[in-house]
């Protein structure tokens, strides 16, 4: 395993390809999925064979998405749906992008007249590059349950339903939802799943991983069969991603300097309070423009650009590159 590196430049040194650009670039590939297969077999506990992969919302090529985030959705043996998706850049509403994403998929893969018995189980696995929530785990799972509030009896399937449905709770009916944490995994691999988050965290693959579909990484995500030109996009792609964190870490440092400062000038309770949520907000709102700087370089539409960061189009219009 590699040693430590400074912030933003985990992805610098390995081996083998980082999973994002994998999955856009290789996992695709059917001669691939023994490594998607391998990934979700671990996390979820059960075999998985991947029959194929389906439209998702996203692989938008635009040069934002390039390297912020990527998705891919899979259909298995069972005909459930599983959408992965790797999110790179800080998003405070990732919860909610999380539910959007299942909702829509549920809508997506039933045909117009058909019963509510035929929509389709999804698992929702996100791969996230920041701080998501406050929570000291590093792989977070979401289900739903009926739970009595008189009583604290979870509601349960009939036994018809648990024959009809081919499951034996309510909970399997719904999305299942799983947060891998990578960048907080900062451990010796002890388990099939830490082997491939410490994977997911440092692009790094330890001789000793016995983990399903990391012998498959071994072989073919390796750095050096990587052409030329295949190899220069993806060093841009890893050093757009060290500037975009660099430009979030910078600005909301500032920002709680300025709010520290400000508090300490008005001398009082009242003005420290005060002073510190007005740097914060100083600080969030040059955030967005810095990052509406870098995404208007990158000649992002600028209604993209503002439906991103929340800033009017005419304020982004008047930043200066």
């Amino acid at each position: 395993m590699k040693k430590d590196n400074e912030k933003g430049d985990e992805s610098m040194a390995s081996n083998y390809i980082r999973f994002d650009w994998a999955m856009k670039r290789l996992l695709r590939n059917k001669a691939n999925f023994a490594v998607l297969e391998g990934f979700l077999t671990t996390l979820l506990n059960e075999k998985i064979v991947i029959q194929k992969l389906l439209e998702s919302e996203s692989n938008q090529e635009d040069e934002f998405d390039k390297y912020n985030r990527v998705d891919m959705l899979a259909e298995n043996s069972k005909g459930e749906l599983i959408l992965i998706e790797v999110q790179n850049n800080n998003e405070y509403a990732y919860f909610q992008r999380m539910l959007f994403g299942t909702s829509k998929l549920v809508t997506e893969y039933i045909n117009r007249g058909e019963g509510y018995d035929k929509v389709r189980k999804i698992y929702s696995i996100n791969i996230v590059y920041f701080s998501l929530g406050s929570g000291k785990d590093t792989v977070y799972h979401g289900k739903t349950e009926f739970r009595g509030i008189h009583q604290n009896d979870v509601l349960e399937l009939t036994p018809f339903q648990r024959q009809t449905f081919k499951v034996d709770a309510v909970s399997q009916l719904y999305p299942e939802y799983y947060i891998l944490k990578v960048n907080d995994f900062n451990q010796v691999a002890k388990s099939p799943l830490e082997e491939w988050i410490c994977y997911l965290n440092t692009g790094d693959i330890p001789d000793s991983a016995t983990a399903p579909g990391l012998e498959e990484a071994r072989e073919r995500l390796k750095l050096d069969k990587m052409t030329k030109t295949e190899l220069e996009a993806y060093y841009r792609h890893l050093d757009n991603i060290v500037i975009l964190r660099d430009n979030i870490f910078t600005e909301r440092a500032e920002g709680r300097a300025e709010g520290r400062a400000e508090g300490r000038a008005e001398g009082r309770a009242e003005g420290r309070a005060e002073g510190l949520e007005e740097g914060l907000a100083k600080g969030r709102e040059e955030e967005k423009k810095e990052m509406a700087r870098n995404m208007k370089s990158l000649n992002i539409p600028l209604d993209t650009i503002s439906q991103i960061t929340g800033l009017e189009i005419e304020k982004i219009r008047d930043l200066k590159i």
